[in-house]
């Protein structure tokens, strides 16, 4: 009956209009009637990208290697010779042999090659605006051989993935972002106002694709949303401007749809509907070159409900970042996405968002972000963003409840309490996780994501309960698992106790009642020497397991205490603690990528209370 009620209770909470939709889709392209189906055009020919007519101005932080791409941060695709093989998986060589295939034949899901997300990584055309800005900054004027080989890849990848033809297809928003990519590249090489024609046609296709399949993008009530307004907006907007009738109507539709997932998924307070750091940064980095292509002809702006939407979703971001690494918590789904790979920070680690930050503090709230010259800065001239002279003072505790998220600072420490706050479909299965962060170094951590087609132990494991700073009860999730991307029953936070500061540090609170009748309620405070943690347990049939996941050294287990050098992790209980260890798991920093780390179990039998006491030398 549990079974039945959690699938019933779920549906209402995705929206019976969103299932309506993805039903529409999969009827429409399992029975091959739907429009989409029936698109055809031919591989695009001629040239893509032309010589620039005259020197382009450079940029002194605009350095871009542009010889290598690292896919997901790590997986390096050479950008100096040949094209590559568009079939193989960069990771495993695994091909996938359904290239020749339409689209909506292909399964979501084939074993043979396993994720397909790298293969769709390297045809998301980073390499496209990676290459342009090579021609860019070069020393020679126009970097003749650089353009050559962009045109070379561009007209391989069309020849290999003809129009609507194998798995580079099945998702509107991999075409999205492609047309993103293709759009920033014509504007770094200031050829916007008359594109050769291989362009125009490889974007009309594109747009033929996106049109269509919106409404199971709207469904999905996250990225896709965004990314295929965006995609619609730019390429619409550009065709309409050389004359193309049909430029208009995607133009419109991509307005109006961008407007809706705006006011729909971004709270008031700034989170993003997929509760997660990496895809915040894809959604307002989507949003960072939409406002900079609609200025860059001259468009009407969108709503001041909008606006004022990606303002607040770049003051979120902002909240969370380290101001002197860039990184942040790995919270939520992280699966590698990253447009906008512009200067410095791309040649780096892909886990630096200030650039991101910079620029949509720039746009929609006037406001600087970062001081001083650094990869922050890069591609603002690019894109035309003026860094205003008033800077945004440096960020303190806040509550972003809508998303909950309570973001404690004191001295040079943040903490980052986890709470249910559901409107959207969870992610993981993270509830009262906690993240500590002291001088850039993230010292209790998220598991992150790993592979979204992994095997199921994995799956589980990274998306689970036990992979987070948080409390499991009887060595199960805190949500019923239904599906690869959704859990049942989400949790609802029943306890909260308010933001509050003092001399001393600042403390924040917040607990719930699974559909198990399990309770647990956290209490933070957070001081100038560590961080001091209460949790109360109850209502569990068997047993409770603590787990505090460390940053990787020599941890050491003394009694109630482990030790890493200066930093020590007391334990306490009001109740017999009957397991306490520290045991191997599993981090992915970078998706696809997993290495191991020390994780602290407390364990007990009994209703009670925990204290948890890190601390760090001054």
């Amino acid at each position: 009956m549990m079974a039945w009620s959690t699938k019933a209770s779920t549906a209402l909470a995705l929206g019976l209009p969103n299932i309506a939709r993805v039903m529409a889709y999969r009827l429409a392209i399992g029975t091959g009637w739907g429009r989409v189906c029936r698109l055809r055009a031919p591989v695009p020919a001629g040239t893509f990208f032309i010589p620039p007519a005259h020197s382009l101005p450079t940029e002194p932080l605009l350095r871009t290697a542009a010889h290598t791409l690292n896919l997901f941060g790590w997986c390096p695709v050479d950008l100096t010779g040949a094209p590559p093989d568009w079939a193989v998986h960069p990771v495993t060589g695994h091909r996938f042999a359904q290239f020749a295939r339409d689209w909506w034949k292909i399964p979501d899901f084939d074993p043979a090659v396993g994720d397909i997300k790298p293969i769709w990584e390297l045809s998301r055309m980073d390499w496209v605006l990676a290459m342009a800005l090579r021609v860019r900054s070069a020393p020679a004027p126009g970097d003749p051989q650089t353009l050559d080989r962009l045109n070379r890849w561009l007209a391989h990848w069309c020849d290999q993935n003809p129009p609507y033809q194998g798995p580079n297809w099945k998702c509107g928003q991999e075409a999205s972002i492609r047309v993103i990519h293709l759009a920033t590249a014509a504007l770094a090489l200031q050829q916007v106002r008359a594109p050769a024609g291989g362009l125009r046609a490889m974007v009309r296709l594109h747009l033929a694709r996106i049109a269509p399949t919106v409404s199971y993008a709207i469904a999905q009530d996250n990225n896709h949303g965004t990314s295929e307004a965006a995609a619609l907006f730019i390429g619409g907007s550009w065709l309409a401007s050389l004359g193309d009738p049909a430029g208009t109507a995607w133009m419109r539709t991509g307005r109006h749809l961008l407007e809706n997932r705006l006011a729909r998924l971004v709270e008031s307070d700034g989170t993003f509907s997929q509760y997660s750091l990496n895809y915040h940064r894809l959604m307002l980095d989507t949003l960072c070159i939409t406002e900079v292509w609609r200025r860059l002809l001259a468009l009407p702006p969108f709503s001041e409900r909008c606006r004022g939407r990606a303002a607040a979703a770049a003051q979120w971001l902002f909240r969370l970042v380290d101001a002197d690494s860039g990184d942040g918590p790995n919270v939520g789904a992280n699966d590698g996405a990253w447009i906008l790979r512009l200067g410095t920070a791309a040649e780096g680690h892909y886990r630096d968002y200030r650039a991101t930050v910079q620029r949509a503090m720039a746009l929609f709230s006037g406001l600087r972000a970062y001081g001083g010259d650094g990869p922050w800065n890069d591609g603002l001239a690019l894109l035309g963003i003026e860094l205003p002279a008033t800077a945004e003072p440096a960020p303190v505790s806040h509550v972003a409840d809508a998303g909950g998220f309570a973001m404690l600072r004191h001295g040079r420490a943040l903490a980052m309490l986890r709470y249910p706050r559901f409107r959207f479909r969870p992610a993981q299965s993270d509830a009262l996780h906690l993240d500590l962060w002291r001088d850039g170094e993230n010292l209790l951590r998220d598991a992150g994501t790993y592979s979204y087609n992994a095997e199921p132990c994995w799956l589980g494991y990274f998306g689970g309960t036990a992979s987070h700073n948080t409390i499991a009860f009887d060595d199960r999730d805190q949500m019923p698992r239904l599906g690869r991307f959704l859990f049942g029953r989400w949790l609802r936070t029943s306890v909260l106790s308010p933001l509050a500061q003092d001399a001393g540090g600042v403390r924040f609170g917040a607990g719930y009642t699974d559909a198990w009748g399990a309770r647990h309620v956290r209490r933070v405070r957070l001081e100038d020497t560590g961080l001091e943690v209460e949790d109360t347990v109850d209502g569990f049939a068997d047993r409770a397991v603590l787990r505090w996941r460390l940053a990787p050294g020599a941890w050491h287990l003394d009694g109630q205490q482990v030790t890493q050098g200066r930093q020590v992790l007391t334990i306490r209980a009001n109740v017999p603690i009957t397991r306490m260890q520290i045991v191997e798991g599993w981090e992915s920093r970078c998706y696809l990528r997993k290495s191991a780390l020390p994780v602290l179990e407390v364990e007990i039998r009994q209703p009670g209370s925990l204290y948890s006491s890190y601390r760090w030398a001054p």
